[in-house]
Order: structure tokens, then sequence, then C-alpha cells
């Protein structure tokens, strides 16, 4: 990346997910809205991995573009950066079941930049940053109505 692109950087996150195995639904359906998000400019796809752990445990990591056709990715699949390590794969692998696979993304939320370098621009720095898992809150809205329900 030019220092131009490295200061306009937005906030770079990456997320897994697991499909257990025997789960997998592969219909098209992930690709079609990762391609509309980096269509409409919401992120840029800078890292994408397919990961496999079979049932003795052993872990193989597939970068993109060794995963066959790659349909609708193709477009995205040439800006990918290749940016992680062999350690960073062990340790996204580990919090996966034996038989499952995982895809790993690595994303920059563009819709955050311009906030991201203004913030740079006035000295600051992001000191801490979090996501709250959906399975969380799911679990919180129900333990509250739960509790609402129960007269508590």
């Amino acid at each position: 990346m030019t220092e131009y692109e490295l200061e306009a950087l937005g906030p770079v996150d990456y997320l897994v997910v697991e499909f257990p195995k025997g789960e997998a639904n592969f219909s098209g359906e992930i690709v079609a809205e990762l391609v509309n998000l980096v269509d409409a400019g919401t992120i840029r796809v800078i890292d994408i991995l397919i990961l496999t752990k079979d049932d003795e445990g052993a872990i193989d990591a597939m970068e993109l573009s060794d995963a066959g056709d790659l349909g609708d990715l193709l477009r995205i699949e040439a800006d990918l950066a290749e940016l992680l390590a062999a350690e960073d794969v062990a340790h996204l692998a580990a919090a996966m079941d034996p038989g499952s696979v995982a895809g790993v993304l690595v994303y920059e939320n563009l819709w955050a930049a311009p906030f991201a370098a203004a913030a740079r621009r006035a000295g600051g720095q992001l000191i801490a940053d979090g996501r709250i898992p959906i399975q969380s809150i799911i679990a919180s809205i129900e333990a509250d109505a739960a509790a609402e329900k129960s007269g508590e």
C-alpha cells in the first residue's frame, strides 16, 4: 500500500465463520453478499482463507486463489494481500471443532475510513475495539424476556 493509502486506511477487522462437520450448505448466498458489500463500497477485502480441521485436529489453510473456480469472487481476489501469517492461522484454527471448515475474512471498513483518518490527523489513536457476538445479544434479549415474563 502507498503512504496515502495507509493514511486513509479504515479500521481493519477479521471474522471467522465455522461450518461444523456435515452442516455446510453452500448455495452461493455468502459469496453474493460479500460481493455486494465490496460493490457498495462498505468494505474492502484484504485477505480470505479457507481453513479445514480434520477429525484428528490437523489444520490445512488454503488461500482463496487456490480454491478453484472463484466465480463472482474473481474480481475481488486479485486485491487480496495475503496478510495472515502461519501463526495467525494456527491461533484462529484453535477455536475450530474437529471435522469443520471455516472461512476467514480480513476486511477494511471503508465506511469508517474518513472518520478514522480524521481521528489520526487530530492526533488520536485507536486504543480498544471489540465486537459483541450475535449469539450473546440473542441470549441477553431472551434472558430479559424470560425475566420479564416471570416477573423478576
